[in-house]
C-alpha cells in the first residue's frame, strides 16, 4: 500500500509538473571490504560513478543498534525510508567507509535523477570523511549533495529546508564543512527541539524520542523524504514553500 507521504507527494508533482532546475569520535567498520563483499551491484556502481550527474544523499547519524532510534539518527532513518521507495538495499561501497543504495528516485515511469543513498560506517562527528570519499568517487559537488540531520533549534514536528550556512554546533555538519571545504550543501533539517529542563543536550540528542513524539515519528521520516524528493526534482525555492514551516 503506498504511504500517505509518498501520496502528498505525487499529488504535489500534479499540481505543479513544471520542473525546475535545482539550484546549481572513533571509527567502526573501517577496513577494506574483500572480495567476498564484493556484490553483483558493483558493476553498477561503476556505472553511476561514470554516468550522469548524480545527487548524493546523507543521511547522518551513528553506526550500531545503540543508536538506533535516537533523535541524533533521523538521517539514518530517512534514508532508509528512501531506501525503501528505491526497493534496493544498502550494502558497502568499495571505500569501506560508507553504506550506499545506487539507482533512480522519483516517480515511477519517468527520467528519474541518479541518486546515491549514504550512510557513514563511522561516528558523527567523523562523516565528513566518508562525505568526501563519495564526493570524489562519485565525481559530486557540494551543489548536489544533501545531507539530512537533527536540529536543536526547531521544534519536533518542524521540517526546514535550506542550502549553505554554519553548522550550529552539529558535529555532522562541523565534520562535513571541514572535509568537503565548503558549506554550500543542501540541508534538510527535522526538528528535535531543545532539551527539557537541565537536562545535557550530548544526553538529549542521544536518546530515543518520547512516547509522545514516537507517535508521529514515521509521519515525520515520511514528510522529510518527501522534501528530498521535492528539492531533487523541483529546486530549493519550490521545495522550501511546500515543506518550510
Amino acid at each position: 500500500m503506498i504511504s500517505f507521504g509518498r501520496l502528498r507527494w505525487f499529488l504535489g508533482r500534479l499540481i505543479s509538473p513544471v520542473r525546475a532546475v535545482a539550484p546549481g569520535s572513533t571509527s567502526a567498520s573501517q577496513a577494506e571490504p574483500g572480495p567476498e563483499d564484493r556484490e553483483d551491484g558493483d558493476d553498477e556502481e561503476d556505472a553511476v560513478a561514470a554516468g550522469t550527474e548524480v545527487w548524493l544523499v546523507v543521511g547522518l547519524g551513528n553506526p550500531g543498534p545503540s543508536y538506533a532510534g535516537t533523535r541524533h539518527n533521523i538521517g539514518y532513518m530517512v534514508v532508509d525510508e528512501l531506501a525503501r521507495r528505491m526497493g534496493s538495499p544498502f550494502r558497502a561501497h568499495k571505500s569501506g567507509r560508507a553504506d550506499v543504495v545506487e539507482g533512480r528516485l522519483g516517480a515511477p515511469g519517468t527520467d528519474a535523477p541518479r541518486v546515491v543513498l549514504a550512510k557513514s560506517r563511522g561516528y558523527m562527528n567523523e562523516s565528513g570523511g566518508p562525505v568526501k570519499a563519495l564526493a570524489t568517487f562519485y565525481k559530486v559537488a557540494p551543489d548536489r549533495i544533501i545531507a539530512i540531520h537533527d536540529e536543536l533549534d526547531i521544534d519536533f514536528g518542524t521540517l526546514r529546508v535550506k542550502r549553505g550556512g554554519g553548522d550550529n554546533g552539529h558535529n555532522g555538519l562541523k565534520s562535513m564543512r571541514s572535509s568537503l571545504g565548503s558549506g554550500d550543501f543542501f540541508r534538510v533539517r527535522s526538528g528535535i527541539g531543545r532539551p527539557p529542563g537541565r537536562q545535557d543536550v550530548a544526553d538529549f540528542v542521544l536518546s530515543s524520542y518520547s512516547s509522545t513524539e514516537r507517535k508521529t515519528l514515521d509521519l515525520e521520516i515520511d514528510t522529510a523524504a518527501d522534501a528530498v524528493e521535492a528539492l531533487i526534482a523541483d529546486g530549493l525555492e519550490r521545495t522550501q514553500s511546500r515543506f518550510n514551516s
